[in-house]
């Protein structure tokens, strides 16, 4: 390993530009790192402002004793605020987190050229603007690369490491050593819209948003089903009011946009509407719920205690969810075998079916209930049936007491192709296998960056073994069936796996 891949010197001194929320937090990580950090903003007086809330947060630490008095002591002496870009002249690495405006980033790292060393890293912080563009401008843009920490940063420890059309490798090697040295998690990637975390994760929001525009059910309800079957620590609904609905959609439409307005990455007119209504989320006190003090946040639709049958019987297996049948023969109800098909038959008849990208209403030979994928039939404490026309109350009854023997909260939802979190999962395992295709990132960056970027409960390549390829891109292929529109298309990279799969078999 060489000097450079070693990334740069604890004595190094590292600039942050931009001193909002995420310039403090970036500030804060190289503190913490034992680097010297210089504090610039153009507005006066900022930059002073901004060390002050960093000595404060620092402070905080120390009172909850997660830092020493006599290291926050040492850090505030390496901490400076300063008025003027000559003033970072000896800096080693420069992290611009100014805003979201091409125009000015590419004036900001102009004049930096003309302050800092032939040998400075500079980095933006960008999550929506193409690198390649802020250093299309520079003398020497090859050492300029994008660094996009995550909110709040010195707590998150994904650090996106992204590599520009003109980026040096040395450049992006001496970065990324770098943030490993801080002890964050670095992912390489190129420099493609939304980079890891933003271009895979849109189909968590946009596949819920587009459920309940299509009346699956309530917000309240498609979040306790994505959390409690799909294993998501937050539902999509009460994620972006806490982001932002503002801050939410304009990526969703920045990637949008900047592919061309690619149907699969469309957003959603509900979340639209609910901008342009000025219902941003918490911080405007309503946003999908109201926030006001005092306000219970809705319950989801729940179905109340029903009796579950003595007995089902098990035509051929239930691929992702062949788990179940262990459970219900743990709860005591009796498991008759069938060799062919691929769903349980209630004992009138009625079938019991994983959602498969195709409705319930889609079956010709039975009144059928769908249920939907959960990430673990064992642990999940929810799980979504969906019912069609042709199946009797009774019969729904039943299956909702199958599930609730099995220790399961049920939630019914109104028939749509692929449910919730089945389309959900299906939709992030494609588009990560297309990123990968792609060269966005290795498969194992793509897995480290949605576990510690978003906290999935399992990397989308990873959750697509488990499934089987083959199982995701034909339940994609039935969701295209439905909505020929290109949104459900499984991607080329996604078909050539299950091929490769099937020659396995």
């Amino acid at each position: 390993m060489t000097a450079i891949d070693r990334g740069i010197d604890r004595a190094g001194v590292v600039a942050v530009i931009g001193t909002g929320t995420m310039g403090q937090g970036i500030a804060q990580v190289a503190l913490a790192a034992g680097h010297p950090v210089r504090l610039y903003d153009a507005a006066p007086g900022r930059a002073s402002q901004a060390a002050d809330a960093i000595a404060a947060r620092l402070g905080r630490l120390v009172a909850k004793e997660r830092l020493t008095a006599a290291d926050r002591d040492a850090a505030l002496g390496r901490l400076v605020p300063v008025a003027d870009l000559a003033d970072l002249a000896q800096a080693e690495l420069v992290v611009e987190a100014i805003l979201e405006e091409l125009g000015a980033k590419q004036q900001l790292f102009t004049a930096l050229e003309s302050v800092v060393s032939d040998g400075c890293l500079l980095a933006t912080n960008t999550s929506s603007l193409s690198v390649t563009a802020v250093a299309g401008v520079l003398r020497r843009p090859g050492r300029l690369l994008g660094l996009h920490f995550f909110n709040p940063a010195p707590l998150m420890p994904l650090v996106e490491v992204v590599r520009g059309a003109a980026t040096d490798q040395a450049a992006a090697d001496r970065a990324h050593a770098t943030v490993a040295a801080w002890g964050k998690t670095p992912v390489r990637c190129a420099d493609t819209p939304g980079f890891i975390v933003n271009r895979i994760a849109r189909p968590f929001y946009a596949e819920a948003f587009r459920a309940y525009e299509e009346r699956a059910a309530d917000p309240a309800t498609l979040d306790a089903v994505l959390r409690e079957s799909g294993g998501f620590r937050m539902g999509p609904f009460e994620l972006t009011d806490l982001i932002g609905q503002d801050v939410n959609e304009a990526v969703t439409r920045s990637v949008w946009e900047a592919l061309f307005h690619d149907p699969k990455f469309t957003p959603s007119l509900a979340q639209r509407q609910l901008v342009a209504a000025g219902r941003l989320g918490r911080k405007t006190g309503h946003g999908w719920f109201d926030h006001s003090e005092g306000t219970a946040r809705p319950a989801p639709r729940t179905a109340e205690p029903c009796e579950p049958p003595a007995k089902v019987a098990l035509h051929g297996d239930l691929g992702p969810a062949q788990g179940l049948v262990g459970l219900m023969e743990e709860a005591g109800i009796l498991v008759t075998r069938e060799p062919v098909g691929g769903y349980l038959a209630l004992p009138d008849g009625t079938r019991l079916s994983l959602t498969d990208g195709t409705t319930a209403t889609d079956d010709p030979f039975a009144a059928t209930i769908r249920f939907d994928l959960a990430l673990d039939y064992r642990t999940a404490t929810r799980i979504a049936l969906a019912p069609s026309p042709a199946a009797a109350e009774e019969s729904l009854r039943s299956a909702i007491g199958l599930f609730q023997a099995l220790g399961k909260a049920v939630s019914v939802v109104q028939d749509v192709p692929g449910m919730v979190v089945a389309r959900t999962v299906a939709m992030l395992v494609d588009f990560a296998e297309d990123a990968v295709a792609r060269g966005v990132a290795s498969p194992e960056d793509v897995d480290t960056a949605m576990l510690t970027g978003v906290n999935y409960p399992r990397g989308p390549l990873a959750w697509g073994h488990a499934l089987g390829a083959r199982w995701v891109r034909d339940t994609l292929r039935n969701l295209h069936r439905a909505w020929p529109t290109g949104r459900y298309a499984p991607s080329q990279a996604l078909i050539r796996r299950a091929a490769a799969d099937e020659r396995l078999l």
